[in-house]
């Protein structure tokens, strides 16, 4: 780690020591923003609704258009998101099929 009075972090994507101010403004500009079918920005906690039916692989089940989705988490990638529904565990649906209520 180099010297000196500034502090730095391992950014573990270069394999390299960095000043932690340049780190937060890396870090700020790496998040991915997820938008729904219409435009609008979901976030984390968020209720959407599914614009079509969908089937859900695996789990023998049909999410019908208009379900209610409620507490979403973002995943990192820009189209998925990680939902809770009853009866689906590790239910991932596309920003493209839903709309924040």
């Amino acid at each position: 780690m180099p010297g000196g009075g500034e502090d730095y972090v391992y950014d573990e994507a270069s394999g390299e020591w960095i000043p932690a101010a340049d780190a937060a403004a890396t870090g700020a500009a790496d998040t991915v923003e997820v938008r729904d079918s219409v435009g609008n920005i979901l976030q984390d906690g968020d209720q959407v609704t599914l614009i079509k039916d969908l089937t859900v692989k695996g789990a023998g089940q049909t999410l019908k258009r208009g379900t209610l989705i409620k507490s979403i988490r973002l995943t990192g990638d820009a189209q998925e998101i990680d939902c809770k529904y009853e009866g689906i565990k590790g239910l991932v649906l596309r920003a493209e099929f839903v709309r924040k209520r």
